[in-house]
């Protein structure tokens, strides 16, 4: 029977634990895509505090896949020193660094990037206006190299490994969507074809760093569009994804939605008012429709909790490769059973490792639940701030805090 707190493997890397760190956007990047000091302290953090295995925040593998100025970027070589003295500074606390790498297609913003917005199909515009093209055989193949390229760079730059990441309607999984890849030609159509861009990254990247550099996938395994993902799809996916040589997979959810892929218990209107520059500056008579509005924008999502577990553990069933199961997981005896009874390999948590950046210490210590309240304040402040907890509190503009810190943190607190 696994043991959460045993270690464990993903290909020829070994974990001291079946807790990751999932992905999680630090907001630590310089307007040239340049990590900042920042970072290596929020990873030292994660790394002392237990996690198995931390996997970072996703970083773009071109200019016109990023999706926010503080988004870190690994697109040409210069970059590599950077995270090779991040890396080599982080080796003696054995905790595994797995490079995230994401193209942010049609959530990219062209007034960062300064190109045009492209996915795997045309429509009139994306979430911030902008026209979004469909991309041409020539520039599929340039992104297809430019992933290959981050790989490369990734082993060079001493990370353990790196994770694609084809969820959340970022570009990949634009292309893996039965909805949003409306294509006729190779690239569209069955699932293989919609899954060719990934395949292709797989193939041509296994030539250049070997077989036993890991390289994991973050798939969303279901979506709310009608005539979407199906649970026969998603393990058709993770089957062709183990053919394809992908060493682990993470199943998440969603396309974009914002409240479908994060579940939380109400929409965060106050972090959106407080946080966001562009809904902060309004007017008071605008603020207050869209308070009354954004309930009805933004539906609340149940259950709370480990919601992506189900579909994890069908995936599971299907697969010999180890499987992650993210989403809402809090409770250390919940992860028990995830990984005893359900069978899947690792839990990964992105929220509860804000709020405390130990908490698999505190978890081995008696600890039993995260502090976290899953208000989603974090996942917003970080558009245009460093990460951070704000537990359910917009912050006065005059306090700073460190990351990992939260306005309230009484040690009696349990959340849900």
């Amino acid at each position: 029977m696994k043991n959460v707190f045993e270690p464990c493997s993903i290909g020829n890397l070994t974990l001291k634990n079946r807790i990751i760190r999932a992905a999680t956007h630090e907001g630590m990047a310089h307007r040239d895509g340049m990590p900042m000091d920042d970072l290596l302290q929020t990873y030292q953090r994660l790394a002392v505090g237990g996690a198995g295995a931390i996997i970072t925040g996703y970083v773009s593998v071109k200019q016109n896949g990023r999706t926010f100025p503080n988004m870190l970027m690994f697109d040409n070589d210069t970059y590599i020193p950077v995270y090779k003295s991040i890396n080599e500074r982080l080796k003696q606390f054995n905790a595994p660094i797995i490079l995230q790498i994401a193209h942010g297609g049609s959530r990219s913003m062209a007034k960062i990037t300064g190109q045009d917005v492209i996915s795997a199909s045309g429509r009139r515009k994306n979430d911030y206006g902008d026209a979004v093209k469909e991309a041409s055989e020539t520039e599929i193949r340039s992104i297809v190299g430019a992933f290959v390229d981050a790989i490369v760079r990734a082993k060079a730059a001493g990370f353990d490994g790196v994770e694609l990441h084809a969820a959340h309607g970022y570009l990949l999984s634009e292309f893996v969507s039965p909805v949003l890849n409306k294509r006729r030609d190779e690239w569209g159509g069955s699932t293989e074809n919609r899954l060719r861009i990934v395949t292709g990254i797989f193939s041509s990247a296994r030539k250049e760093v070997g077989n036993s550099f890991p390289i994991l996938v973050k798939m969303s395994s279901h979506d709310e569009f009608r005539r979407g993902l199906t649970e026969a799809e998603a393990v058709k996916i993770a089957r062709i994804l183990q053919a394809a040589s992908c060493d682990a997979i993470e199943v998440s959810c969603g396309y974009g939605d914002f409240m479908h892929t994060i579940h939380m218990p109400k929409v965060p209107v106050d972090a959106v008012l407080g946080l966001m520059p562009r809904y902060r500056n309004m007017p008071g008579y605008q603020k207050m429709l869209f308070r009354l509005m954004a309930p009805f924008l933004a539906r609340v999502r149940a259950p709370l909790h480990n919601y992506n577990v189900p579909l994890a553990e069908q995936i599971k069933r299907h697969v010999d490769i180890p499987v992650i199961a993210v989403g809402g997981i809090r409770n250390l005896q919940d992860m028990k059973t995830i990984v005893s009874d359900k069978g899947i390999d690792f839990v990964s948590l992105s929220r509860p490792f804000i709020i405390e950046p130990d908490i698999v210490n505190r978890f081995q210590q008696g600890q039993q639940s995260s502090r976290c309240i899953d208000c989603g304040f974090c996942l917003i402040g970080v558009t245009k701030n460093k990460l951070r907890c704000y537990y359910g509190r917009v912050p006065d503009s005059r306090v700073s805090r460190q990351v990992g810190q939260s306005e309230t943190k009484p040690d009696n607190l349990n959340s849900k």
